[in-house]
């Protein structure tokens, strides 16, 4: 089988991964079940990513599925705190990643991207119920907000990179806001994971086929970006 049926092949299987962990919400499983069950949809992400990766972007790409699925695994495993450690790390290979495909923005542009850290932070300072962990939940949202404006001024196509940063950052609020705001029912929980996986894919996709089509992406010297 070559290359590129094996990557094919991850991609179906994570989407399959990443839908059906739904049903397992409804199941008694054991803990190693659980976990495998929830890192496949963006560990096999990481998977496809890796089989596609030509460059070190392609690898950096990898390294943000990979430490996604590594904060979903530990999210059961080893609580809130550790996976939400996973996350940020994945959300600072992620600006690293978009900051080394930035594109020509326009003042307007660099502005919004300025002015959407601060709200995102705010916002989700004051959503946990549990105030003592405020100033936590704070510190995480600058590097996710700060990860969703970088993957707005990259050259990556923003209808599926920025649009994807930008689920995961809503699903993250959601969580912050359960047991607050919003209660714990099965239709926040839907939210948040299919928020989160979709994202995931978004930013995979569309990364790796700007990545493998660099035709799609627009050189970084033709000018600002009208947006």
């Amino acid at each position: 089988m070559s290359q590129g049926s094996l990557a094919r092949w991850a991609l179906i299987a994570s989407i399959i991964g990443g839908v059906s962990y739904v049903a397992s919400w409804g199941l008694s499983l054991s803990t190693p079940a659980e976990v495998l069950w929830k890192g496949a949809g963006v560990g096999l992400l990481a998977v496809y990513a890796g089989l596609k990766a030509r460059s070190t972007d392609g690898w950096l790409l990898t390294a943000v599925m990979a430490l996604g699925a590594l904060g979903d695994v530990l999210l059961v495993t080893s609580g809130l705190t550790i996976g939400a450690l996973a996350f940020l790390a994945g959300h600072l290979t992620a600006i690293v990643l978009y900051a080394r495909n930035r594109r020509g923005a326009s003042i307007p542009a660099l502005l919004a991207a300025a002015a959407f850290i601060p709200v995102v932070v705010g916002v989700a300072f004051h959503l946990p119920a549990d105030r003592a962990g405020a100033p936590g939940v704070a510190l995480y949202a600058t590097g996710l907000s700060a990860m969703a404006a970088s993957a707005w001024l990259s050259r990556f196509p923003r209808g599926q990179v920025a649009l994807g940063a930008l689920m995961f950052v809503i699903s993250d609020l959601l969580i912050f806001a359960r047991g607050g705001l919003l209660p714990e029912t099965f239709a926040t929980g839907l939210a948040v994971w299919g928020l989160y996986y979709a994202g995931q894919l978004l930013i995979c996709l569309g990364v790796t086929r700007a990545l493998t089509s660099p035709s799609d992406l627009p050189g970084e010297c033709r000018g600002p970006d009208p947006a």
